[in-house]
């Protein structure tokens, strides 16, 4: 699979009803087989994931957004079982406390990316700062407008100092958010997870395609680029988010490091 099939290229312009979020263009099989060839690509990022943590010279940030029932959690839970908790951190970002809005808004997401070695994933992420609060109109316009600077910039000095930065849009319909909103309704074990705020929300439509749309055409960089992944199919986004991981990690060259010398000569009584 070509990773630039789904990568946002500096410079380009999204119309997301260009993109299908029901597309699995990238696989032959069905979803039996999409989940059948994840296993090992579930596999092979554990095992990068704890060649990332022995190594301890890189970091990778992956951000995760999406609108209400994207998929985010699901994400989370399935390309990411197996991984070691001792070296990935989950930073869930909701709305901020009266101390995060008493500072700039990227105060409180630094102190949640990654370490040496560490690999941290945002469910939600700085990202709301030019989506919710320009949907609701939160923040005058010339506030939120040149916050995509600060982004931009924010994520280049991450970049600079070693991290690797993954960003994916689970792109998904207006029908599939529909059929899982419903299921939350349906399904007992489900409910906590429906909000009625989740239908205000989806009667914006509309106007958070535009803010989805801007957001990714102008925060897609060479050094933090966004994916536009199709998400109404859970196995087949987890499928490509897997292999964009893998083929990424794997870029990373990275090497167990040099054990000490004489080990060959101790013996443990």
């Amino acid at each position: 699979m070509s990773i630039d099939k789904y990568r946002i290229k500096l410079g380009d312009r999204i119309d997301l009803s260009e993109w299908d979020p029901r597309d699995k263009s990238e696989f032959d099989g069905g979803k039996k087989a999409g989940i059948k060839a994840t296993r090992p690509l579930n596999a092979r990022l554990e095992a990068l994931q704890e060649l990332l943590y022995a190594e301890s010279k890189h970091k990778v940030l992956i951000v995760l957004q999406a609108r209400d029932a994207g998929g985010k959690d699901g994400t989370i839970r399935h390309v990411f079982d197996g991984v070691n908790p001792q070296g990935v951190k989950v930073a869930s970002f909701k709305k901020p406390t009266s101390l995060e809005l008493a500072h700039d808004y990227l105060w409180r997401v630094h102190p949640h990316t990654p370490a040496s070695g560490e690999m941290a994933i945002f469910n939600r992420s700085h990202y709301e700062d030019v989506l919710v609060v320009r949907v609701h109109d939160l923040v005058p316009e010339k506030v939120w407008r040149r916050r995509y600077d600060h982004i931009n910039a924010f994520e280049k000095m991450l970049a600079d100092e070693g991290t690797t930065i993954l960003k994916f849009y689970l792109h998904i319909s207006k029908e599939e958010q529909k059929e899982r909103l419903q299921a939350r309704l349906d399904e007992p074990n489900k409910r906590w997870k429906f909000s009625s705020a989740d239908l205000a929300e989806r009667k914006l439509w509309g106007a958070y395609t535009e803010a989805f749309e801007e957001m990714l055409s102008r925060t897609s960089t060479d050094y933090a680029p966004w994916h536009i992944i199709p998400a109404d199919r859970k196995w087949y986004r987890n499928y490509v988010i897997s292999r964009i991981l893998v083929d990424t990690l794997e870029g990373l060259k990275m090497r167990y490091p040099q054990p000490e010398e004489g080990l060959d000569d101790i013996v443990i009584d």
